[in-house]
């Protein structure tokens, strides 16, 4: 079917309502915009979907949503009947039409005869992740785009583990995805009725307080906190999300005695009124934080991104400033005092173990190599550090006390297995109030660990790629570098290049191939003749190809000289 025929028969279908169809009708004389909503179908990846709201099939809208479910609920219902009677838990974000997606799932569950368990709102992202273990659920969905613009919004879809979804059962509601039609496969029960019959539950309170006692058993040292909590201050926002409740919640129940909430911030609204992007990484989201951290005389400044998986942190430099941490700086923090936490308490286990992702800095190796911790890479996303923990402790290889990748996501404990704001939240403010107890700040703190570990730095370059054609231009952008390989990267030799596609290593001197034990991701990964390490990777949810510079060196200033020169020539991609 053309993109023209997929617009006539939306234009015309019977599900789509009054206002639906003006919309449609409203870009009948812009064929650009028909082709951009209509070429294809929004792409059922391992991160599940993501896009922009308005109606058409390649965008987020109810009947994408429905048609997804409908895919999700034969998967399971595949299982076999015990699967189906363990349920599927359903979270949301504070994003427009969050809810409303949210309550489709449910509806169309029900319709399958699949029970469910919403929230009774919002909640953290992380809290869809407890449940589905908490509850024994074969399967979650997350209806969120994290930090995305506000004209996003995404379907997230987890499996019984509580991980988001393997590739296999991906694929296999992507296959269902193009065999059923859009409209006429989709098997729906009134949302309220299923309420009524009890196929649909409303989670609450309970939940949270189940979830809320797993974070701060995460606690290592609430003393510290007790000393210092009369005088220490923080900030903290939400940006606009479902942060705004658990976390300062949390964080009181840590015994802080001074949270000091942006007001502005605490507003939930998707559409994000005080910033130009809800995202922790965008120094510039924390400018309200940072004029009422400086009114309060605040210590640091802490923000979680809006489905709260993510934080961001900012912290007091030698001038009195507030300094941006990077994810990979707070992780390295993070990483250093969960495990020196542990061992002045006794609580490190035997075999303790950390993961990273292999775009992540190669400082958190140090750090567990002087420690004496295990340190594993896996792919980008949690799933995979999941599926990493989950076969490490079954096999008794190893116990995984902390896991982390570079965009700001940190994993603690077991019972979650994805990215968690509040648990990092709890953990970050518990690390920075034992430094001031020593009359540190965390960014002394970072110094600290410089000195002792070597100095490194880091750099991710975003090369945005829009439109139609920025697909194609991503994709060709890849099978060119493995169609002639680099052997030089601005001036400086390439010693090894790997490639996780096909799970291969070379020597690029001697041409000897050897098999990785990772492999199946479009990535590419080059060893440069001065130690630095240079990757290249398209985004899986956004339109644009990522390349990460993982530098280290004698002195902070050759770090930022090498990371400055790959950034020259990262920037020449785009061309």
């Amino acid at each position: 079917m053309s993109y023209r025929d997929a617009y006539e028969r939306w234009l015309h279908a019977p599900a789509l309502s009054a206002e639906e169809k003006a919309e449609l009708e409203g870009i009948a004389g812009d064929e650009k915009e028909i082709e951009t909503r209509f070429f294809a179908p929004l792409e059922f990846g391992t991160a599940g979907l993501r896009g922009t709201m308005c109606v058409g099939l390649h965008q987020m809208n109810r009947h994408v949503i429905r048609h997804a479910t409908q895919a999700f609920a034969e998967v399971i219902l595949a299982e076999g009947p015990e699967a189906v009677k363990k349920g599927v838990a359903v979270c949301h974000d504070c994003r427009n039409h969050s809810r409303e997606f949210a309550e489709e799932v449910c509806a169309v569950m029900a319709g399958n005869g699949i029970s469910t368990r919403i929230f009774e709102a919002m909640r953290p992202t992380p809290e869809v992740s407890f449940a589905i273990r908490e509850y024994g659920c074969i399967a979650g969905v997350n209806v969120t785009a994290s930090h995305n613009p506000k004209e996003y919004n995404g379907y997230k879809v987890y499996w019984a583990d509580g991980a988001q979804l393997p590739p296999h059962h991906a694929a296999a509601i992507a296959t269902r995805m193009e065999k059923n039609d859009v409209f006429d496969s989709v098997k729906r029960m009134d949302y309220d009725e299923a309420v009524k019959a009890g196929i649909i539950t409303i989670m609450g309170a309970e939940t949270d307080e189940k979830f809320l006692a797993n974070v701060l058993a995460q606690a290592t040292d609430k003393e510290v906190v007790a000393r210092v909590a009369d005088k220490f201050k923080m900030v903290y926002t939400p940006f606009h999300g479902t942060g705004y409740k658990l976390i300062p919640e949390a964080l009181r129940r840590l015994g802080m005695k001074h949270v000091i909430c942006v007001p502005e911030q605490m507003v939930i609204d998707g559409d994000f009124p005080t910033v130009v992007s809800p995202n922790p990484e965008n120094p510039e989201g924390f400018a309200l934080a940072v004029e009422l951290a400086k009114r309060e005389g605040a210590d640091f400044i802490l923000g979680s991104d809006p489905d709260a998986d993510r934080i961001g942190i900012m912290v007091k430099g030698p001038d009195g400033e507030y300094v941006v941490l990077s994810g990979n700086q707070t992780g390295v923090l993070l990483l250093d005092y969960v495990i020196g936490a542990k061992k002045r308490m006794g609580t490190l286990p035997e075999k303790a173990t950390a993961l990273k992702t292999i775009v992540t800095t190669e400082m958190a190796r140090k750090v567990c190599q002087v420690n004496g911790v295990q340190m594993f890479d896996t792919f980008t996303g949690f799933k995979f550090m999941a599926e990493k923990k989950n076969a490490l402790e079954a096999a008794g290889e190893g116990k995984v006390i902390f896991s982390y990748e570079e965009s700001f996501g940190y994993m603690m404990g077991d019972y979650v297995r994805d990215k968690d704001a509040v648990t990092a939240t709890l953990v970050a403010t518990e690390m920075a109030a034992y430094y001031y107890d020593r009359g540190m700040t965390l960014y002394d703190a970072l110094q600290e660990l410089y000195a002792k570990y070597g100095d490194y730095g880091e750099k991710t370059l975003n090369l945005v790629m829009p439109g139609l054609d920025g697909l194609q231009k991503m994709a060709k952008l890849m099978s060119g570098l493995r169609e002639n390989p680099l052997t030089e990267i601005a001036g400086v030799p390439v010693t090894t290049r790997k490639d996780y596609k096909d799970g291969t290593e070379e020597d690029v001197a001697t041409g000897k191939k050897v098999e990785m034990e990772l492999k199946g991701s479009n990535v590419l990964k080059y060893k440069l003749a001065d130690g630095t390490d240079l990757i290249v990777r398209p985004s899986g949810t956004e339109p644009k190809v990522k390349v990460y510079i993982l530098a280290s060196g004698q002195s902070k200033a050759e770090c930022a000289e090498k990371v400055e020169k790959y950034a020259a020539w990262a920037e020449t991609l785009k061309n």
